[in-house]
């Protein structure tokens, strides 16, 4: 009942920031996320990306582990101010040198490139010239960086994500300022800028899509990864379904669904009011330029019923003892892994579907035998891919998997407090170790089947 067919793809993913370190290096500009680190108390222990796991330098020996571990791809992201210092115009060759040797290294050891240009880590020197995503000035910035990448990589990268979760860079970043958690670069804007906001950063989205594939040297396929909420039905009656899957495009109307619609829902202008973005009509349609594949960053999920109510539907909290992670977020709700790629499907047709990220952090103590035994991993991972398996059994659009993360890493407001990798760095060594879920993650893609 459990198994993939040979066409499924398993991956495993990274982001710049995270994983890269080497942060004043061959040329580099900063990023907020740099910014943001050297404010005393933003980040728990005051932790950088400064140096992170040091993939910039390491990546052959982390390659070597992608491949014993037997990944069919390899998603990372590009570092806008690694490659445009400036943001804009100056393009620094050593940057893009990197990402050459990368994708060669990946490609020579049987592993699939797929790049994400922007996972968070905005050029400062925009939010600086101008305000980063609160200026209509980024969607032209972000077409030309798109179509930089496009030009250097396409001919032997044949997949390409535009941006990773909008709400964390635009609602987290922008509106959260002050707050425990905020993101770069913590500010606390207006109810009507932080709309705009989400309007520019889906518009530089479909610029670059098109700037994507006008740059392209080969036929390319191209998606984003979005953590769009997932939506499930609390018992599968059809009245439940059928409310999930109302409330799969209504809750995720500011961003999924207006790109995968061509327009903003009535009722997120509505609940707006004055605060409404300015649009175009051809700003919508750049907006709903056609993706190749939908990705969909996932870990928890929103639990539906059918109520009589102008919505159609209630969301059912979970409860104080509903089981978690070590994560406060992050609840277990393995039932996405099947409804996200089917409702995709149900409702705006989608014919490939990625899970972009979906994994747990965990204790992750080294027992005296130096081994790292995360049997809750194993347990929230497992959940998920018999999940994941019925989808592609019913003919869902399931075709591929990235775990997250490869390597523990620096995670964003939690420094290096928090792992969710596979592979357990030791941030002074730089040792890495295969976690057991690293082994339980190698006989699955070994066997196809959930062990």
């Amino acid at each position: 009942m459990h198994t993939f067919p040979e066409d499924f793809l398993f991956g495993a993913a990274t982001a710049a920031y995270q994983v890269e370190g080497a942060a004043r290096e061959d040329g580099r500009g900063p990023s907020i996320w740099d910014t943001f680190c050297q404010k005393p108390g933003r980040i728990r222990d005051d932790d950088t990306g400064d140096v992170s796991i040091d993939q910039y330098h390491r990546y052959k020996e982390d390659v070597q582990i992608l491949k014993t571990l037997g990944v069919q791809m390899y998603r990372f992201s590009v570092s806008w101010p690694r490659v445009l210092p400036e943001g804009r115009g100056r393009v620094n060759q050593a940057g893009l040198d990197y990402y050459d040797r990368l994708v060669d290294e990946l490609l020579a050891n049987g592993i699939q490139p797929w790049v994400t240009l922007f996972h968070w880590d905005l050029p400062q020197a925009l939010e600086d010239a101008y305000g980063g995503w609160r200026n209509p000035q980024i969607s032209d910035d972000f077409a030309a960086y798109a179509g930089i990448i496009s030009e250097r990589l396409s001919d032997r990268v044949k997949n390409f994500f535009t941006v990773n979760e909008f709400a964390c860079f635009i609602e987290s970043g922008y509106g959260n300022g002050g707050n425990p958690g905020c993101f770069a670069p913590g500010l606390r804007i207006s109810k009507k800028e932080l709309a705009q906001a989400s309007h520019n950063a889906l518009l530089a989205h479909g610029k670059a899509v098109l700037a994507l594939r006008s740059k392209a040297r080969q036929p390319i396929q191209v998606g984003l990864a979005e953590n769009a909420q997932s939506t499930c039905p609390i018992i599968e009656t059809p009245e439940n379904i059928k409310a999930a899957r109302k409330a799969f495009g209504e809750i995720n109307a500011k961003y999924l669904t207006t790109i995968m619609e061509g327009a903003y829902r009535p009722s997120y202008l509505e609940k707006l009011g004055l605060d409404a973005p300015h649009f175009t009509d051809e700003e919508m349609k750049i907006i709903a330029s056609p993706l190749d594949f939908l990705g969909m960053n996932m870990y928890f999920s929103y639990l539906i019923r059918a109520a009589d109510n102008k919505d159609g539907f209630d969301t059912i909290p979970v409860t104080a003892s509903h089981p978690r992670f070590m994560m406060p977020w992050l609840h277990l709700g393995p039932q996405i892994t099947y409804w996200a790629p089917r409702f995709a499907r149900e409702v705006w047709n989608v014919k490939a579907f990625y899970i972009t990220e979906n994994g747990c952090a965990s204790e992750d103590v080294p027992n005296f035998q130096g081994e790292i035994l995360d049997t809750d991993r194993i347990v929230y991972l497992r959940s998920h891919f018999e999940n994941a398996a019925r989808a592609v059994a019913e003919g869902w659009p399931l075709k591929g998997y990235f775990i997250w993360s490869a390597f523990d890493n620096f995670e964003w407001a939690c420094g290096y407090s928090r792992r969710f990798g596979l592979v357990y760095v030791n941030y002074k060594t730089q040792k890495r170790t295969p976690k057991l879920s690293y082994r339980w993650y190698q006989e699955v893609i070994r066997n196809r089947t959930v062990v």
